[in-house]
């Protein structure tokens, strides 16, 4: 640790005294004590899969300016070392510093050759993924951080088909990066020469338009008379104007939206954590639902691409888990189009490691193939993609996974809130036009599947420290794995380094328990977190729920020892 101080103070001396460095951003180097001398500088933010995600600030270890264009220079140097189009599609969040870290990346590529096109405004990542196949791109740039807190913000690369980056390309990227000096390593033009020149341009509103009608295509044959209520917040994000406008089009039109969280707003005023996945980003939405008493609460994340629900039961409103939204969607998808006789033949789910077990009853009653990808969807858009070049994409109906994505089409090669959020609404109506409500239709499928508990626990471990200590306890597990959680024997670990199920080698660890339940470890590829998922399964819910605090508290232990 002495020798990596020793290094970040030298790192964070030579940003002190250099000239590239701005006032603003040198007088809070001054004022960075030790311990944020040595988080801000003591590694590169780390490139991968999920391209740049990071607290605020100046450092090598941080999202600014400097990180920002050392990534797209290397990103734009492998460009020019492929066969891949030469443009770059980029879109943003509401987060602080989006705006000015898409432009840095559009005149970092276009000082290169290679031509950026960049939404006007904020839009949400699945339009940043289908811009890119509709402009014929040969790579995307989102700048987001998702759903974490308003001190990070992220950078996520898209390849040529719509896609999060593969591992094989994060590497190349990667290598490409990393000799670049992020303080005079960096070429990059002014962004209004490279608008008057043509090397950064504008996507038009007719890719947007293009992207909310490749979205209504997906829409399911459903009866349209039976009034549906929703209410609506965006998390000060960016899913305002295109999910009223999807809600318009298949005829929801009594939506009322939250007022404090309806506009832009990288700070989130009113919601710290601006996740859907947890009941606090939902607050003011709850309140207003015992106001307007919707039959739907819609909580779109902050670049719309995960959505989150809560339903009426009883005298007030449920959250419902992404699992949940995940198989009545499934469920739903496939007993309409069966119905409606557009069903394919041999259909295919795709769903992630971590999520339901559910899914399985469900994809076999229905006669669907449901494949498994690791953890992440550009898994789950890389099974489209393959559909897609074997010519039998039609074969694709749903994919999902348990943090609250969910994308029913081939439009787009990543989860899409807009679509989701117009998907929901028809299940929605669908179910009301029945008498029923999704909290009764979620019953009805436990009672036919079994009662299926999934919960994810997270660990975090912060720092330069944390980092080491994940590490070392995933090393622990492996070399020592427990032999019993929860009061329940371990019968079979899997570990996924290894590869598992024809799976790509990844940092994961399941530990599979007497009586069907399971637990699996990884770390977070976004945030300093190791994350816990429990299976747990019972005959009703308070059964599973025992089982569930037992698991709890094993896996508690065991990473905290």
């Amino acid at each position: 640790m002495a020798n990596a101080m020793q290094e970040a103070r030298q790192a964070w001396e030579r940003w002190l005294s250099s000239e590239a460095v701005d006032a603003d951003t040198r007088q809070k180097l001054q004022a960075m004590d030790d311990t944020e001398v040595l988080d801000s500088f003591y590694r590169d933010l780390a490139f991968g899969t999920g391209g740049l995600r990071g607290e605020l600030g100046p450092g090598t270890n941080r999202m600014n300016l400097f990180t920002v264009g050392q990534a797209t220079q290397g990103l734009a140097n492998y460009l020019n070392q492929t066969l891949l189009p030469k443009c770059v599609a980029i879109a943003y969040d509401s987060r602080m510093g989006s705006a000015e870290f898409a432009r840095r990346a559009a005149s970092v590529l276009a000082a290169n050759g290679i031509v950026a096109w960049i939404y006007p405004r904020l839009e949400p990542t699945p339009a940043l993924s289908f811009a890119v196949r509709d402009l014929r791109c040969g790579a995307g740039i989102c700048v987001t951080a998702s759903h974490n807190p308003a001190k990070y913000n992220g950078y996520k690369v898209y390849g040529e088909d719509g896609c999060q980056i593969t591992l094989e390309m994060a590497e190349a990227i990667g290598a490409e990066i990393a000799p670049i000096d992020p303080l005079y390593g960096v070429s990059a033009m002014d962004f209004d020469q490279g608008l008057a020149s043509g090397m950064i341009r504008y996507i038009g509103e007719d890719t947007l338009d293009r992207f909310v009608a490749a979205v209504k295509a997906q829409a399911m044959p459903v009866e349209a008379e039976t009034p549906l209520r929703v209410v609506y917040t965006p998390l000060n994000g960016t899913g305002l104007e295109c999910v009223q406008r999807i809600l318009k089009e298949i005829g929801v039109t009594d939506v009322h939206v939250v007022e404090e969280q309806r506009l832009p707003d990288g700070h989130f005023p009113t919601c710290p954590y601006p996740n859907p996945e947890i009941r606090e980003a939902l607050t003011l939405g709850l309140r207003d639902c015992a106001q307007y008493r919707p039959d739907l609460l819609l909580a779109t994340d902050p670049d719309c691409d995960r959505v989150g629900i809560a339903v009426p039961e009883g005298d007030g409103y449920v959250l419902m888990t992404g699992n949940e939204v995940g198989v009545l969607l499934l469920d739903f998808i496939c007993r309409v189009r069966q119905e409606a006789g557009t069903l394919p033949q041999h259909p295919v789910a795709v769903s992630t490691i971590v999520s339901t077990a559910m899914a399985d009853g469900i994809a076999a009653h229905y006669g669907v193939e449901l494949r498994r990808t690791l953890t992440g969807f550009k898994f789950i858009g890389e099974q489209i993609g393959l559909l897609e070049k074997a010519g039998e994409v039609e074969r694709y109906i749903f994919g999902f996974e348990e943090s609250y994505g969910y994308l029913s089409g081939s439009h787009v090669r990543d989860k899409d809130a807009v679509n989701a959020s117009m998907l929901i609404c028809q299940m929605a109506r669908w179910y009301k036009h029945r008498g029923c409500t999704l909290y009764q239709a979620m019953q009805a499928r436990y009672k036919k599947y079994g009662y299926y508990l999934n919960t994810l626990y997270s660990f975090a471990f912060e720092g330069a420290a944390g980092m080491e200590q994940m590490q070392g306890i995933m090393t622990r597990l492996r070399q020592t794995p427990p032999t019993e959680l929860g009061a329940m024997a371990v019968e079979r670990v899997e570990d996924y380094i290894q590869g598992v199920a024809g799976l790509p080698a990844a940092d994961v660890l399941a530990f599979c328990l007497q009586g069907g339940c399971k637990v699996m470890i990884r770390p977070s590829g976004t945030e300093p977190k190791l994350k816990a998922y429990l299976f747990s399964r019972g005959d009703d819910a308070e059964q599973a729920a025992q089982t569930e605090r037992r698991l709890h508290e094993g896996i508690a232990a065991l990473l905290q020892a």
